[in-house]
């Protein structure tokens, strides 16, 4: 063994010590690694769950890495006795000439630590929206949704955010807690029509196709409150009425899952024209330009005096 050293050493430079701990360095790396393919085979034999293979892929490849670095740190640096001594003076260093990518490694650790973010979740975070479909050390990846699309649609971009946003700008999280979004359609009647008519049929619509979600939602409040303070007096759904300038409003107000926006709406629109179309007493408003002689149309005590 001696030997093979001292022709390495011959040919390559390197002393004994060196070559030593280049081995052992070779070695570590290559059995933490066969480790981890071990591990993501047994998982993927086991589980047909792609959020599980790829939670596994990426915590594994993590863990192996951060062993891998500590133990390759204590074969290098022997004569350091205390690793925080050294890890102290390499963190300064860093936080000073990586100023960025030490930000988002904190993000990073945030993230693992308290988990604001998952891989399939809806966010928005600043300007941004989407599903995150990755994250990784010093980013998280989304594909965007709205942007020019309508209704919380994908727009097909992947759009890739420093983690450091976690600890500095706004996250809203679609899908954590609470699990739904209200969702309004407003709907615009003449003056002259039956409002109280188009309310209840509003009513009925809303009810037809968000009704059922109420008791799941309940339940989701429950699980939700145990964390969060999440309060609601009702989660059925509503038809608020309010008047605009050209005519009746009348709002319908409903929960609804975050992905299925934009479906509900067709859905719910298309039973609003289906009975509209049928009665005589109920026409859309929309904004008109209209000559109103108030003696002639206004309430008889509301006219004005027709001597003047």
């Amino acid at each position: 063994m001696p030997e093979i050293f001292n022709f390495l050493q011959k040919y390559t430079g390197f002393s004994p010590e060196a070559q030593s701990r280049i081995i052992s360095s070779v070695l570590i790396i290559s059995i933490l690694w066969i480790i981890r393919l071990v591990l993501i085979q047994i998982v993927n034999r086991r589980s047909e769950e792609a959020q599980i293979r790829y939670r596994w892929q990426k915590y594994s490849a993590y863990t192996a890495a951060i062993i891998g670095i500590l133990l390759v740190i204590r074969v290098w640096f022997e004569g350091i006795q205390s690793l925080a001594t050294y890890f102290g003076l390499l963190s300064a260093g860093l936080a000073i000439a990586l100023k960025d990518l030490v930000a988002s490694m904190a993000g990073w650790l945030f993230i693992m630590w308290r988990s604001p973010i998952a891989v399939g979740d809806r966010i928005q975070i600043g300007e941004y929206k989407g599903d995150v479909i990755d994250i990784r050390l010093f980013k998280f990846t989304l594909l965007e949704i709205g942007n020019w699309v309508d209704a919380d649609q994908s727009t097909g971009r992947i759009i890739h955010i420093p983690n450091s946003m976690i600890l500095s700008d706004t996250l809203a999280n679609y899908t954590k807690g609470f699990q739904f979004i209200w969702n309004e359609i407003p709907v615009l009647v003449t003056f002259e029509s039956n409002w109280k008519k188009a309310k209840d049929l509003l009513m009925e619509i809303g009810s037809h196709h968000a009704l059922h979600l109420t008791a799941d939602a309940e339940k989701k409040i429950k699980q939700a409150s145990k964390k969060f303070l999440i309060f609601y007096t009702s989660l059925s759904p509503a038809v608020y009425t309010t008047v605009k300038d050209c005519g009746v409003l009348l709002t319908i107000r409903y929960l609804i899952s975050p992905r299925k926006r934009r479906g509900s709406e067709q859905e719910i629109w298309e039973d609003i024209l289906d009975k509209f179309a049928d009665c005589e007493d109920i026409d859309f408003a929309y904004p008109t330009q209209r000559f109103y002689d108030n003696v002639a149309e206004g309430k008889k005590e509301a006219r004005a005096d027709q001597k003047g």
